[in-house]
């Protein structure tokens, strides 16, 4: 084989945007930047909980999920700005925007990151001055910036991109994987969390290295097939493309069922609706997403059909929220036609990880044990089939 005829090296870029919703704030509202700052999901509540802070701020101790009394214990001149979620998604469509005039292999992973591959427009020779391209357009185009790793895979570019913030450009080659990721602790890498630490460390893995020379069988009895992908990681294998239909697949996700009468009844409709709600619930579940538009679909037996939605405060993703908005929607538009088919769907959706509701110390600690609890539960549904477990109820 020549090597005109070798296949190129792969060249994977994934760009990450700094401190982004405070970064967008000090770009609508340049008296923001330079000093100390702050998103917070309830700025005028002292327990409200920080959504992300500017590096000013991060510079004297302060740090996203920080309350605002405690930050501004820190520094009492912080300022604290409501989070406005449009003002970020307009931001976050006109990076993307920007990137796609480079290629169409984009895939967009949250509001403020994404992949782009450029294997074949200009691979490892160019990709230094693609990037630096990049990183300047949306400074100057959109006064902000952006961190960019450069590295033959997802997870070695996601790992280069957080070497240098803010405005880094760095190359991981898997060559340095061992003396650079190596010597780290297990929690230091991208998809290991505490409890996935802690489990590794029950069976003695403590550094990244140790995971990468970890004999397979035993770390596959202990985690799973993600265990095996943790550790091909770790040696720096990852062989996921960019996919820029992964992005479409995550705008919306719905569930519609044809009726198996022309139904004119109320009751007969919400038992529909439920059913429809945990369908879309499990798969926003299966995808790691949550939504903040739910929609119904009505369509009436003579074929007409009505959509209404309604955007939400705190986005959705478990099956009871879902419900209650779509048979809200459903009772406030139904005016009795007979229906031959309803639907819901959850729009606007993103990363579960991104989800900040206005928290304050009290439901921060109910969220976080509510969402252990549906991680355990998913966990042995997985093991032990549909169903398997039952939430008990709370005698008084």
């Amino acid at each position: 084989m020549t090597n005109d005829q070798r296949k190129p090296v792969k060249v994977i870029l994934h760009l990450d945007m700094n401190s982004f919703f405070a970064s967008v704030e000090q770009s609508y509202n340049p008296a923001l930047k330079g000093i100390p700052m702050a998103v917070a999901g309830n700025p005028k509540e002292r327990r409200g909980i920080l959504v992300t802070c500017s590096y000013e701020a991060r510079a004297l101790g302060i740090y996203t999920t920080m309350s605002v009394g405690e930050a501004k214990r820190i520094c009492s001149d912080i300022v604290i700005v409501p989070p406005d979620f449009e003002k970020y998604r307009i931001a976050s469509n006109a990076v993307f925007s920007i990137l796609r005039t480079y290629t169409d292999l984009v895939e967009p992973v949250s509001i403020d990151e994404a992949y782009i591959d450029i294997t074949h427009i200009g691979g490892l020779t160019n990709a230094v001055q693609i990037a630096t391209n990049m990183q300047q357009r949306i400074l100057h185009e959109l006064d902000l910036q952006c961190s960019i790793g450069i590295a033959p895979n997802k997870f070695l570019a996601k790992t280069a991109s957080d070497m240098k913030k803010p405005m880094g450009i760095t190359i991981l080659r898997k060559r340095q994987v061992p003396n650079l990721l190596w010597p780290l602790p297990v929690i230091e890498m991208h998809g290991i969390g505490q409890s996935t630490e802690k489990r590794l460390h029950e069976i003695g893995i403590s550094t990244i290295g140790e995971l990468a020379n970890a004999e397979e069988l035993i770390v596959k009895a202990k985690l799973g097939k993600n265990g095996l992908r943790l550790r091909n990681r770790a040696n720096g294998i990852d062989d996921r493309p960019v996919d820029p239909e992964a992005a479409d697949e995550r705008k919306s996700v719905g569930s519609s069922t044809t009726l198996a009468i022309d139904e004119t009844e109320l009751e007969p409709c919400l038992k529909i609706f439920r059913f429809l709600a945990k369908k879309v619930a499990k798969r926003l579940h299966d995808k790691g997403l949550a939504g903040q538009v739910v929609m119904i679909q009505i369509r009436t037996a003579d074929w007409h059909n009505l959509t209404r939605s309604r955007t939400v405060m705190n986005a959705v993703y478990k099956e009871d929220d879902i419900y209650k908005e779509a048979i809200s929607l459903f009772k406030l538009h139904w005016k009795g036609e007979p229906i031959r088919l309803l639907g819901i769907t959850v729009s606007n959706v993103f990363p579960i990880h991104e989800l900040y509701e206005q928290l304050s110390f009290d439901n921060f600690e109910k969220y976080a044990k509510e969402e252990k609890m549906d991680l355990l539960v998913s966990e042995l549904e997985k093991k032990f089939g549909p169903h398997a477990v039952k939430r008990g109820l709370n005698e008084r």
